[in-house]
Formats: C-alpha cells, structure tokens, sequence
C-alpha cells in the first residue's frame, strides 16, 4: 500500500548566512516576518519598506532521506512559487517555472541535503519577456510573463508583494509494484440513474501483471483491469439524490472509494466526493440578444453571485477554517455562484469543499487576467500543462459549473489598444479560443466552457456587448453616477461594484497612530484604485454635500454610497429576468485591509454592502423604479412558491406625515417577476415627499422598499431624532422622526464586536433592534456615539 510521509518539517530559509525556521506551505515574506526580520506589510506603508524580498533569490533547504522498504519514493510538491531549482548535494533533481502545477521527483534511497532555491520572479518573467518579446498589459507589472498569481504584482486593490516558497504541502510517497497517477471522473445523471465513470492511470515500477480496479460509490461496486497504464470503470447509483444550488434543494454527496489492486491486496487508493447533477449554459440567441443562463438540473436559474479574489495576498495562510467561514458568509447573505477570478489560483480543495457542502456553484476562471498573454514556449507548454492538471483535479467538485478563459483580455485586445500595439504578435487569443477548450472537451465534458469574461460569444460583436453573453459594467463606477445602472439590461453582468473603505477598526489596526482623514498618507497608501478618492468624491458628490473636514462622515457616507450603488444595479436587472439572468458582484472579499469593491475587508469585517447583499439576493425582493418615465414596484420571486399578497404604498412627507395611499393585490410567480405600475398620485411631487412600499414576504418576513425622487443633498430631512436603550446583546433605536439609513458601527464599540444588520431606515415612531456580539462593556452612551445616519445638507 502507497504510503504517505508528511514533508513540512524542518525547513529553514538561508537569509544573510543564517537559517531562519520556515513554514511549509508558506512562503518568503510569511518566514520573514515570523523571525522578525522584516515588518508586518499590511500596516502603515510598510509594503514600500519590503519591496526588495521579491527581487531577489531565496533558498529553503532541509534534510532528506529516503530511504524505505519499497521499491520507490517520490517527492512531491503540490506547488513550489514559482521559478525553482531543486538539488541534492548539489545534483539537479529538476526545475519548476509554474506556481500552478504540482510536481514530482524520483527520489528512491537517496538522503542528504535537499535544495529548493527560487529565482526572484521579476527574473524569471524578465527572461521570458527578453525572449518573446514585449506585451501589453493593464499594470505596469510582468506578471503575464510567468504563470504566477497575477495579483502577487499588485491590483487595483492589492498590495505588490512578490512572493516565492514552497506554498503549498510537501510529502514523500513510499510505493510499489504500482500507483495511481490520476483518476478522471465524469460524473453524469441518466434518467434518474447517478454514473461514475473513472478513467484511471497507473504508473508501474515495472512490467507487473494482474492490476485491477474496483470503485464503490452509493452502496455500488464495479471493477474493471488495467491494460497497460490505464483502465476505465464504470458504476451505476439507481435512485440518485441530486445535488442542487443553495436556495433550490439540497447538496447531498456520495463518498467514491477506488482502489488499485493487485494479487488480492491494495497497492493505492483513490477517495473523493461526488455530487450528481446537470449543468448547462443556455446561450441560445433570441429577441433581445444572446442569452447567458446557467440550469441545474434542468432548472434555469438567476445567478446571484460574487467575484473571489484570493484571501489573502499570502494565500498559504488561508486554512480550511477561513475558506468555510468566508464561504459561508456568502451563502449567508444569499449568495449562489461564486467566481473564482483570473488573476488569482486555482483554489485548494478545502474552498471547493466548501462550495459543495454549502450548494454554491463555482464559476471557475483559468489563470489569465488584463494583458496580453504569449503563447510561445516556455509558455504554452506550461499553460497546457497546468489545465489539464487542474479541469481533472477539480472534476469532482459538483459546485464547479463553468470554465472561463480570462478575464477581460478579450475585451483588452479590442478597446485598450493591444491590437494596434501588437501588430501580429500573439496575446492569448489561442489559448481562449483553441488550447483551453479543448482541454476542457477532452478533459471536462460535462461542464460548460466560455472563453472570457466579459464575451460576446463572437468576434462580430463588441466583446462586452451588453446584450450577447457577459458583460462587465465599469464605466458607471469610473465615469458616472450609479443611477446609470439602470439605463440598460445585460444579459449577465459579470462584473459591477463600488468602492467603500473598511471598516473603522480595520483601518485603525492597519494604520496605527495616523491622524486617519479621507487624504491622510495612509488612507492613500490603503487605496490602490487610480483615481480612487477621486471617484469616492464625484460618486458622493452626486448625492452628498461633500464632509471635507470629516473623516467620521466620510467613512459612513462612503459606506452608504457603496451599498446604495450595488442596490441600483441588482434591483434594476433581478427585476429584468429573464433577459437578464445573473449579476456577479465585484468582490466578495479583500486579500489586505484596503478601501475596495469587496463587502468583506481584509479583517473579515462585514461593510454594509455585505448586509444589504442579503436583502438584494434574498428570493423575495421588492423594489421602486423609474420605468420610461413612470415609476413601477417590481417583486422579484426567486422561489418555488408563488407570492401572493397585498402591496402597501404610503406617499409621505419627510416629516412623517402620510399625504396618499393604497393597497394592490399583487402575485409573482414561481421564479418569476411581477411588476406593478405605482398609481400617479402617489407618485412623490418635490424633494420633500417619498414613496414607502411594504409587502408581506412570507417566510422573509415584511419587505419594504423606498423611493425618494432626488439626491439627499437636496432632500429637508428633519434633525433625525431618535433614542436608544440597550438589552443583553442588543441595541434598540426607537425614531422619533424620518432617520435614513441607520447603521450601527459595532466595531466601534469594541473591535470584536458584530452587528447583526446594516443600514436601516426608520419612519417616526418605528423600532429595531440590532444584534450585537463581542461587545465586552455595554454603554448607552457609546452605542449612540457609534450609530450614523443621514444628516440634513449643510
């Protein structure tokens, strides 16, 4: 039987002619700042001061011996970052030049002392890049130039901390007569039947006969020989449970154990689950375009989703536990796709897990992100390489439901002038377009292939082309305000969002001592977006009287903002389905405390997005809109029941009093959207009258929507007025006048502390009453201090 000896012990990193202990996985910087060489890159503006640890060599080295009663041993890496040399005693084991792939070395009987030296990643793409010859590409950066995380180089919201190290675990394996060297499953549902079918490779330490394999999955078993190197088995499970997205059924998995035997007795096993499901990508042309909707099952579906950058710049220190309670939040706030984005990794298997268990379908993006990309060697065959390794080793995974070539790189070559810059040199178009799905055909048939993001399925059309496939909508956050939104129906918003700091205590722990202001060094230091303030400014300008001289204003203005922002773009195209069929938030989480798109900082901390995230990608969504020239109430019903009810509307003044009313019987059908026409006199005249719609959302509880017919700078809102009383684990606010987006800071109080919602508006006389954990000292007076809300212009 294959046995497996753990590797991540007893490294150390040489630095400066000592040894420094090293962590593996890990990387440089993390080795570097446990031994308190260099300091933390997430606080102040330290990331300037470590700069130098990615331009230069480093080497991890240990003690090796291999020795064992088997015939063979392997040393195994299941990522080295990036471009490595490995030696014993100074003989060349073999070099690795990809941080995606794992890889494997012959180490049988051999000891001594093992080397894994990595050249600066700066050095490695610069050669690639003197060779093939320039590309262009968003950043200033080389990362298309080494199959390396992109985003290590630095984002538009992300810190450049070039990383190098063996990232990911390290193990020998002790085997003989034979292992298994991959299994490729193709699970698939036939008339209620569940099939597994395993396509399986063996490799031998010799001409050894009689290997066979036997698969037991749902109470079922099947065996079949292996001829040569490969066998292929195939099991049936009558009766299958199927596995659903969260919000459409459940997520049942099936244990699959195959083993690899020989003369009675087994040589290796091979253990994963599976869920039994369909998937399809509806792409079918038709009145309004070209369709983009994902059906599970055979159920089409609104995706409500959200962009996954990794979790952490240093991403060997994203455990298990932090993938599943990051997820989780996203499930929580109603979320059932999650991209896992381009210029990130393909994730550990712990994120996927994750995702099965919680019934979130991952939309998963191949390594390639806003630039031009070559695609000759050394390249293409490292690209190639890594594909095929990583479609089979996420095959199993029932969340995974789409292959995407890149990101943005179709749409790069089009508008940001790559063509004429290139002039015939190759970009990429060949992996999008050829290598990657024909792996993905080969490999996957079962799943769905697009080549980018955003794409129009042709190059006869505009690649972001708002009515033919993905469409990513970047011009209302960079040149607008986010009532443009509304001004069109994509098929699939792919990407869309609006930035917004952390939270108050993840800016005071990153930027300890500063004077924290809008413009303070460190705040500018935390924002990575060009222009970023900038566009924060205009976009709340265009609401907000600016608070120049107010960081406290800023900070929660912004916060509204944000929310306010993704709230115009996912009622406007929820409440358009099924023309459109899907919006994908950009981004769920950050990799460092910085101000971004993401509804969770780099703490961990919930922005006020993330709460309003529940209410938007809730099944039962009510909302207010402006319709050619009229205004509409739109009940978007994402669930298997019908919504039957009554719809309150209340015309009011911003003093409280209730000028109009009526109640319409309203019904939304299953996974269906009703929209009803608001009568004229209660449509809002002037900036001091508002529309307020409730309606009974069943099992969500009351809905309410609002609708106030100019910017808040030039509403009269009352002095809000409001009390406070506290209870154990909990804040209640009582108005005493209209008070317009509510929002307790919790982390305010107490930097572990939670609140249990977001922004909340209250007429005169309401109540809520806000959950609050962590909070160790419980005071009136320091809860009001912490609870913000719209203000009257001044």
């Amino acid at each position: 039987m294959l046995e497996v000896t753990p590797f991540g012990e007893g490294w150390v990193l040489e630095y400066e002619g000592h040894a420094l202990p090293a962590a593996v996985p890990g990387c440089v910087h993390t080795d570097l700042l446990a031994a308190g060489v260099i300091p933390d890159p997430f606080l102040g503006r330290n990331e300037t001061e470590v700069a130098w640890v990615g331009r230069r060599a480093w080497t991890y080295t240990t003690t090796l011996d291999a020795r064992s009663e088997h015939e063979r041993t392997d040393l195994v890496f299941d990522g080295l970052d990036t471009a490595a040399e490995i030696t014993l005693d100074g003989r060349l084991l073999g070099r690795t030049r990809n941080m995606h792939r794992s890889y494997r070395f012959d180490v049988t009987g051999l000891r001594g002392r093992l080397a894994v030296r990595f050249a600066s990643a700066y050095t490695e793409a610069a050669a690639v890049r003197d060779r093939l010859g320039g590309r262009p590409a968003a950043y200033a950066e080389p990362y298309q130039y080494i199959r390396k995380m992109a985003c290590s180089f630095g984002w538009d919201w992300g810190p450049t901390l070039v990383t190098a190290g063996i990232w990911r675990p390290a193990r020998l394996e002790h085997w003989s007569a034979a292992r298994i060297r991959r299994v490729r499953p193709v699970v698939t549902v036939e008339a209620g039947v569940g099939v597994v079918e395993l396509s399986v490779d063996v490799e031998r330490t010799g001409a050894g006969a009689g290997l066979g394999i036997e698969v037991r999955v749902g109470g079922r078993t099947a065996r079949a020989p292996v001829e040569g190197a490969s066998g292929t088995v195939r099991v049936q499970v009558p009766d299958v449970r199927l596995w659903w997205p969260r919000g459409y059924g459940e997520q049942p998995l099936y244990e699959v154990e195959l083993s690899l035997v020989q003369q009675g007795g087994v040589a290796d096993s091979w253990r994963r689950r599976v869920g039994f499901r369909t998937v399809e990508l509806d792409r079918r042309p038709d009145g309004h375009g070209t369709g983009f909707t994902f059906a599970v099952n055979g159920e089409r579906m609104f995706a409500r989703g959200v962009n996954w950058i990794p979790d952490d710049v240093f991403p060997s220190r994203v455990t298990r536990d932090r993938y599943r309670e990051r997820l989780g939040r996203a499930a929580a706030a109603g979320v059932d796709l999650v991209r896992v984005w381009g210029g990130g990794i393909y994730e550990s298997e712990d994120f996927y897990d994750a995702c099965d268990e919680l019934g979130l379908l991952v939309w998963q993006d191949f390594p390639f992100a806003c630039a031009a990309y070559p695609e000759e060697q050394p390249l293409r065959g490292e690209v190639e390489a890594e594909a095929r390794e990583n479609v089979v080793r996420l095959m199993p995974h029932p969340s995974l439901a789409l292959w995407n070539g890149n990101n943005e790189n179709l749409w790069g070559f089009r508008d940001w002038g790559w063509e004429e810059r290139l002039a015939g040199e190759s970009w990429g178009e060949g992996y999008y377009l050829g290598l990657l799905p024909r792996v993905v055909a080969e490999s996957d048939p079962t799943r769905p292939y697009t080549a980018g993001s955003p794409w129009s399925g042709s190059w006869e059309r505009h690649p972001n082309d708002p009515a033919h496939g993905t469409h990513h909508s970047w011009e209302v956050w960079n040149r607008a305000d986010y009532d443009d939104y509304r001004r069109e129906v994509p098929r699939f918003v792919a990407e869309f969002g609006w930035q917004a700091p952390p939270a108050y205590a993840t800016l005071r722990r990153a930027l300890p001592g500063e004077v924290l202001a809008a413009d303070s060094p460190g705040v500018l230091h935390h924002q990575k977006a060009d222009d970023g303030n900038g566009k924060l400014r205009r976009g709340l300008e265009r609401h907000f009287v600016f608070p120049a001289a107010d960081f406290d204003r800023w900070h929660y203005l912004t916060q509204v903002n944000q929310a306010r922002a993704v709230a115009a773009g996912i009622e406007h195209w929820r409440s358009h389905w099924p023309v459109c069929a899907g919006t994908v938030v950009w981004q769920l989480n950050d990799c460092w405390p910085v101000t971004s798109w993401a509804a969770i900082d780099g703490d961990g901390r919930e922005k006020p997005l993330w709460h309003e995230l529940r209410r938007l990608y809730a099944d039962r969504l009510l909302s207010l809109q402006v319709r050619a020239g009229g205004l509409v109430s739109a009940l978007v019903n994402q669930s298997a029941q019908a919504w039957r009810g009554r719809l309150a509307l209340r015309r009011m003044t911003v003093e409280g009093a209730v000028v109009g009313g009526a109640e319409v019987a309203v019904v939304a059908g299953a996974r269906a959207v009703a929209v009803v026409e608001v009568p004229r006199e209660l449509r809002p005249d002037g900036a001091k009258e508002f529309l307020v719609a409730d309606a009974d959302g069943g099992a969500a509880g009351r809905l309410r929507a609002w609708y106030f017919p100019v910017p808040d700078r030039e509403i009269p809102y009352p002095e809000p007025e409001f009390e406070v009383a506290l209870a154990p684990g909990a804040v209640t606010v009582t108005a005493r006048t209209l008070v317009r987006d509510l929002l307790l800071q919790a982390d305010r109080l107490d930097p572990a502390a939670r609140a249990d919602r977001g922004l909340v508006t209250l007429l005169p006389g309401e109540r809520v009453t806000i959950g609050v954990t962590g909070w160790k000292t419980p005071d009136v007076a320091a809860a009001r201090a912490a609870l913000y809300c719209v203000e009257p212009s001044r």
